[in-house]
């Protein structure tokens, strides 16, 4: 058993799965993101998308770097983790704009004071405001703000992002096909959007992340960060603490700024590729929960994915490797691994795509190509090392 799974949590999420394979898949299965007709204004040339995903367990992590730093900022990045996990699953359906979002946030009042509340909801409306400069419209709708202590150990940020989209302007995957190339968004670096530089580690695989690369005395110092349940032989056995410098390439960050850097959103680049270059966008596929294995999910059947090209993983990730002993099957199929983002397209339009993610700031190539198969697979080439799933 990995020690992903003894700590309780699941990168392919096989029982959820297994919970809800009854419920309508909607109008597009293979789509990125659930997809109704449209119920609010019976058009049946519009569509109704509603989306919940939230920042998972990396609140526990800024929770231990403010109690580390008092570095009450931190949870701003929350905030953009809660929300950037909506909006660029709703990137991946076509879906960039005259979007609503209504948070959720359960905190422990005994734990998490006031402070923090006001940075988390300061953070989303800051979000919001620079995303508009892009013409990526968000309003922010409030939500749900409840102390539940009984519940939840320190705080837990979520969200619900829905719109209401015209029918010819969606991405559904079903145009993926035999001969296609997939151009690789990096999710690390710094993108002309954003203020400071990205560890590229987004929010998912973040229980591992945690326990893996931090020290044991952060379970004894801060036992409400952790399932006290779990056997002591897979909580906190990493050897660094939050405030450990680290040499990034030219950079000095800290352990706590890696782990912590906020998920990037591809919504600017996103949107210009959707407004200039739609139908060359065969697909696109979010590489969140499930990491560079997301893909099988989504992609029509009688295909192969091969991903021989992906970006060198950055720092954070070899970080976590190193502390876990985990092989790179089960890295690949936990974390993006650096490359966040794909998208499905015709071999000559990757360049035109590349080109404009590089105007971003973004980086971006070419990672891999569909094969025809008679069984849906992905093959994962890294460096002398081969990958099937």
């Amino acid at each position: 058993m990995s020690l992903y799974s003894k700590r309780g949590v699941s990168a392919q999420k096989e029982e959820v799965h297994a919970a809800t394979k009854h419920l309508d898949q909607g109008l597009y299965p293979k789509a990125f993101c659930k997809i109704y007709k449209d119920v609010l204004c019976g058009d049946d040339n519009w569509v109704n998308v509603m989306h919940a995903d939230g920042a998972g367990t990396k609140s526990i992590l800024a929770y231990l770097y403010w109690k580390e730093t008092g570095d009450v900022s931190v949870w701003k990045g929350i905030a953009q983790d809660a929300i950037v996990m909506n909006l660029d699953d709703l990137l991946c359906v076509g879906i960039y704009d005259k979007l609503l979002f209504s948070s959720t946030i359960d905190r422990n009042k005994n734990i998490i004071p006031a402070e923090v509340l006001e940075a988390v909801i300061n953070g989303t409306q800051e979000f919001f405001d620079n995303m508009k400069c892009f013409g990526i419209n968000i309003t922010f709708m409030g939500g749900e703000t409840a102390d539940v202590g009984d519940v939840v150990r320190t705080m837990a940020v979520n969200g619900t992002m829905t719109a209401r989209w015209p029918k010819s302007k969606l991405i559904t995957n079903e145009n993926i096909k035999t001969g296609n190339v997939i151009v690789g968004l990096a999710g690390f670096g710094q993108a002309n959007y954003e203020t400071d530089y990205n560890s590229g580690l987004a929010s998912n695989g973040l229980t591992s992340a945690r326990h893996d690369v931090l020290h044991k005395t952060y379970g004894a110092r801060f036992p409400e960060s952790y399932d006290t349940s779990l056997d002591e032989s897979v909580v906190y056995i990493g050897p660094h603490k939050i405030t450990d410098e680290i040499k990034d390439g030219e950079r000095t960050t800290t352990i706590g700024q890696l782990l912590l850097s906020p998920t990037r959103t591809f919504a600017p680049v996103i949107k210009e590729l959707l407004e200039t270059h739609f139908d060359v966008i065969h697909g696109l596929i979010h590489c969140s929960g499930g990491g560079q294995t997301k893909c099988l999910k989504y992609v029509p059947e009688n295909l192969r994915i091969v991903k021989d090209n992906l970006f060198a993983p950055p720092l954070i990730f070899k970080l976590i490797q190193d502390a876990s002993k985990s092989d790179d099957r089960e890295m690949y199929q936990v974390f993006n691994m650096g490359t966040r983002l794909e998208i499905y397209t015709n071999e000559k339009d990757a360049d035109t795509i590349i080109s404009v993610a590089k105007n971003f700031g973004v980086d971006a190539q070419v990672i891999g190509r569909v094969e025809v198969s008679e069984v849906k697979s992905l093959i994962i080439k890294t460096g002398q090392t081969e990958i099937s799933y």
